[in-house]
């Protein structure tokens, strides 16, 4: 609030020297060196905060924002569109994508200031404006990052920064296979560094996610594409909680990652030890409604009625309808149905009201409360 940058740059320093992942230190720092004027340790902080809480929609914007006033428009489209995907009814952050795509278009075609298609540029100029040789490399230092960083490379081969840098790059680029071969060799340079190990594991991770999305966009209905995409998303599942496991042991106060190994627990159906780790991460006041929520789900599947029914109650008054519409319909439906089963018709009642004022549709929440009220 006081505007003390710099401050706030140490503060955050000195916080991801204990927790390197917490995603809320991760944006205060790129806000510090945003207004610092440091945008390229401000573009990186903003990436570390994005893995940390990927659908976090203020984050997202910040870094697509980012991205443009750098130039990095093709990448700032895929943030945008990720954003879509958090919020299908975004249509801001569509209409920001598809202006992102069209300063792509032209800033690589040089339509810019064209009065008339006589002023767009040739293409020999487009590709001297790029600093783009005729072998498509580029010329010289500072007109290409990835050239720049191998340059760098081959002048300091045992420097492991050099290939932390292109790997991280790569991965911003969506080339994970060349990121991890980058990241595998400064954990190598390294000496096995662990933050390095862990940059490995997060590359890899991305690269299954995509061969997941890859198989999900292919128009196929038969029998085998479908199984391939569930035994995809299967290796990915079990990659991603080996991962998990491993980071809670070494960073047990970093309540996020709790959060989402619970999570993976509770998909594979393992609810008494997802309960431990979410009563853990309510403790996060951003995180704390949904805990609640998940443990109340956790207690119906375990046929503990009376503590699920404590936590849907708990969760209820701290969930904002506009910004956690589906977790709202999901508390207050098992309220009804928990109240329901307990012959407390009046209070079922009242909670399939709210569910029934924001979606007339959900679920069974109508025959239900037209059966509690004679039909």
């Amino acid at each position: 609030m006081k505007k003390d940058w710099r401050a706030v740059d140490q503060a955050c320093e000195e916080g991801l020297a204990i927790n390197p992942w917490d995603p809320q230190l991760n944006a205060d720092l790129g806000a510090a060196c945003v207004n610092l004027e440091f945008k390229e340790i401000a573009v990186f902080a903003y990436e570390c905060a994005v893995e940390g809480d990927s659908n976090n929609k203020g984050l997202l914007q910040t870094l697509a924002e980012l991205y443009e006033a750098r130039g990095d428009f093709n990448v700032a489209v895929t943030v945008w569109e990720r954003i879509c995907r958090v919020d299908p009814n975004d249509g801001a952050a569509r209409m920001r994508a598809n202006q992102a795509a069209t300063k792509q278009v032209i800033d690589r075609g040089g339509y810019e200031g064209a009065d008339d298609t006589k002023g767009v540029m040739a293409a020999h100029e487009v590709a001297k404006r790029l600093n783009i040789s005729k072998d498509g490399a580029a010329d010289g230092p500072g007109q290409s990052e990835e050239a720049d960083l191998q340059r760098a490379m081959r002048k300091e081969p045992d420097n492991k920064d050099h290939y932390q840098r292109l790997g991280d790059f790569y991965k911003r680029s969506g080339k994970f296979d060349e990121a991890i071969q980058m990241f595998e060799k400064a954990v190598e340079l390294s000496g096995g560094d662990v933050n390095i190990k862990e940059q490995v594991e997060d590359a890899q991770l991305d690269q299954m996610r995509k061969n997941v999305d890859i198989a999900k966009s292919r128009k196929d209905d038969s029998e085998e594409a479908a199984q391939q995409i569930k035994d995809l998303e299967k290796e990915f599942h079990l990659r991603e909680m080996e991962m998990l496991r491993g980071r809670v042991d070494r960073y047990p106060g970093d309540l996020r990652l709790k959060f989402r190994l619970a999570e993976g627990f509770m998909q594979e159906g393992k609810f008494s030890e997802s309960i431990p780790l979410f009563q853990q991460a309510s403790r996060d006041s951003r995180m704390e409604a949904k805990c609640l929520a998940f443990l109340g789900r956790c207690f119906i599947q375990e046929k503990k009625y009376p503590l699920a029914k404590r936590q849907f109650e708990k969760a209820a008054p701290k969930i904002d309808v506009h910004e956690q519409e589906e977790l709202f319909l999901e508390v207050h439906y098992w309220l009804g149905r928990l109240c329901e089963s307990s012959k407390d018709v009046e209070a079922a009642e009242e909670h399939y009201g709210e569910v029934l004022a924001v979606q007339y549709e959900y679920r069974d929440t109508l025959k239900r409360l037209e059966g509690l009220q004679g039909g």
